[in-house]
């Protein structure tokens, strides 16, 4: 072609959304232009046994023709699919801040371990209906996987490929955390929420505000729900207070990235107050969180400009409660069990769908002197939303626990807006042509909806799995 011939005008983008519709969890968001295929997050579905099916499920796309992965944040509900997505072809590059790369590093490697684990598990005394039970992908797929990070700067514009230019944004949901904004060829933008902070995040400066795009994916989790930030902590405490007066111990299930360290910096300030008293050993028991818990005291220690101005004037001590045991090895964890002394337990996963809090939770549930403190969403179909819901046993292990122990809901501490937070953060942006609810179940999706209409004037929708829009 003639070099001073008109070039053909680009198609508008097409999206597809993959994952995180109707649900909290899975979130892909494919964008299509005419040279190249982006996904946005790559998370793996929890929850429901429909939902889990759906990870074996092949994608409606070869992953060998995916050009890059977009992660907004390394918690596994984003990004725990990606060792899948290497394993069926995908070659990279993954873009992501350097603090999001490193988080998944520690998510990525502890989820193909637990399901290799559980498989394993599975096989020896027969609970599964696969015989034999295999894994999504393995360890050797994780590592693949993690050698395609490709840090990239915030505020930053990164040419992903000849028509497609990514900025990320600080997301004050975890550390790393941020929001995505891509601009296409024919000049149209796309903003990909994905989990949005608060602004009173105990530890993270509130997330860098929306400045608009043609297409937006907004979160819904809470999208019909309002945190009771001081109620919220008053709960907490009391139930501390109640169950260390009946000589019991607290249960915490606790999302390790981010969820352990609010968690430590509230029982920190309980040790101040004198509510949490000194000689009360407060355990975390999640090798994992551990993990974590460095690369958030390391943020403190370069005083990353992430973290909130007077966390980082408590320095370290934010994330201390001292003092406390840091639980690492599997008989350190077993040896728990033989004490009576009345303490509080962190541990993880946050939904009790796998991990260490697991065996806890089987051996402290049946004592009604105990306490579990679930202190973030539970999406459908796990052990912690079951617990919420006033469940009086849980399977564990192809068996049932009875649940005996006090259960206590403290929504409040989940590091996702709520419905305000969301309308605040959307309210002085140019609206965009359409904005998509996403990651929420129905009743969050469709309460948002209804509210960005009502007060936004937006037009907003709930669209459904597999669906496919044009980005204009």
């Amino acid at each position: 072609m003639d070099s001073n011939s008109p070039q053909p005008t680009p198609r508008p983008g097409l999206l597809t959304f993959l994952g995180g519709v109707g649900t909290v969890t899975g979130s892909k968001f494919l964008i299509e232009t005419d040279r190249n295929r982006v996904m946005i997050d790559c998370g793996l579905y929890q929850g429901l046994a429909e939902l889990r099916r759906r990870n074996r499920r092949p994608l409606p796309l070869d992953p060998a023709d995916i050009d890059a992965v977009v992660l907004t944040h390394a918690h596994l509900d984003h990004c725990g699919y990606l060792p899948r997505l290497v394993k069926d072809g995908f070659r990279g590059p993954v873009l992501t801040t350097r603090d999001t790369a490193r988080l998944a590093e520690l998510i990525l490697r502890d989820s193909a371990h637990l399901q290799q684990e559980d498989a394993d598990h599975a096989n020896r005394n027969g609970w599964s209906k696969h015989r034999p039970a295999v894994p999504l992908y393995d360890e050797q797929d994780a590592e693949r996987a993690l050698a395609m990070l490709d840090p990239v700067p915030l505020d930053t514009d990164i040419e992903i490929t000849g028509d497609l230019v990514l900025r990320l944004h600080h997301g004050g949901h975890i550390l790393g955390s941020t929001w995505a904004h891509l601009t296409l060829a024919d000049g149209h933008t796309l903003a990909a929420s994905g989990d949005l902070g608060r602004p009173v995040h105990p530890l993270l400066r509130p997330p860098e505000p929306f400045t608009g795009a043609d297409v937006l994916l907004m979160e819904s989790t809470y999208g019909n729900r309002r945190h009771e930030e001081t109620s919220a902590r008053e709960w907490f405490a009391t139930a501390i207070e109640r169950t260390l007066a009946r000589r019991g111990t607290v249960v915490i299930p606790s999302f390790a990235v981010d969820r352990t360290e609010v968690v430590l910096h509230q029982l920190a300030e309980l040790r101040t107050t004198g509510r949490l008293p000194a000689h009360t050993p407060v355990y975390v028991d999640s090798p994992m969180a551990l993990a974590a818990l460095e690369i958030y005291r390391e943020a403190f220690k370069i005083r990353s400009p992430q973290l909130r101005p007077e966390a980082l004037a408590a320095g370290e001590s934010a994330l201390s409660p001292e003092p406390f045991t840091l639980i690492r090895s599997l008989q350190e964890s077993l040896a728990l069990a033989e004490s009576d002394t009345p303490s509080v337990l962190v541990s993880a996963s946050g939904m009790a769908t796998g991990g260490r809090v697991v065996h806890h939770l089987s051996r402290l549930l049946p004592d009604p002197r105990n306490t579990v403190v679930v202190v973030g969403y539970a999406a459908a179909g796990t052990r912690a939303r079951d617990l919420v819901d006033g469940a009086r046993v849980l399977k564990m292990y192809g068996g049932y626990v009875p649940v005996r122990a006090e259960v206590v809901n403290v929504p409040a501490f989940s590091a996702h807006a709520d419905a305000d937070e969301i309308i605040d953060w959307l309210r002085h942006a140019p609206p965009p042509s359409a904005t998509y609810l996403v990651h929420g179940e129905p009743d969050g999706s469709h309460a948002l909806r209804d509210r960005i209409d009502r007060e936004l004037g937006w037009t907003a929708v709930v669209p459904r799995s597999g669906e496919r829009v044009l980005i204009r």
